[in-house]
């Protein structure tokens, strides 16, 4: 059984902000195993389903709470569930990352992201999945906080839906065959 968490923010001001991709990765993953989402007393929507029959349980969840506090909802989650951290799956946005591309990592620090400082802060340790969602570095001079928080672009909303289906299906081969198969595949330029 894994823990698959998508960061972003909520409410529908946010939806289709680049901060959110985490979360939109994550809802293309539940229509992916027809799972619907639930309110949970962890302080998050959830939804279970399966990557095949008899295959890996996936737990997909979707806190409540602004991105920089989204490490209670996660920690009390994995301790709901009974899970290890190394069970734990974290879709996010990435600014270092080329828009148009994801990536695999296990381990390593925040880099800067408020949402991963604060599951790390949460759970004591960083030690955990992370599925890295490319938006790319801010134009010219604009401000990283303003330009998470603002939506794609006309070309970037074209491209995005085959961005979040490789997300989704990155968190997915992690749960069935591992960061070392998933890195492989999304990791590597061809």
């Amino acid at each position: 059984m894994w823990l698959v968490v998508g960061l972003g923010n909520p409410g529908p001001d946010y939806a289709a902000h680049r901060h959110n991709v985490g979360q939109m990765a994550l809802s293309i993953l539940a229509d992916d195993l027809s799972a619907s989402f639930v309110s949970h007393k962890a302080g998050a929507q959830v939804a279970t389903g399966f990557t095949s029959p008899g295959g890996a349980k996936l737990i997909l969840a979707m806190p409540n709470s602004y991105m920089n506090l989204s490490g209670k909802a996660t920690a009390a989650l994995l301790k709901f569930f009974s899970l290890e951290l190394d069970r734990l799956i974290v879709l996010h946005d990435e600014l270092d990352i080329d828009f148009d591309d994801v990536r695999v990592k296990f381990g390593g620090g925040h880099g800067g992201h408020n949402g991963l400082r604060d599951i790390i802060a949460a759970t004591g340790s960083n030690e955990f999945a992370r599925v890295r969602i490319g938006i790319g570095r801010p134009p010219g001079r604009q401000d990283s906080a303003d330009f998470v928080l603002s939506p794609f672009t006309r070309a970037e909303r074209d491209a995005l839906p085959n961005v979040l289906v490789d997300a989704s299906d990155a968190a997915r081969l992690i749960a069935t065959d591992g960061v070392p198969a998933a890195q492989q595949k999304f990791n590597t330029k061809i």
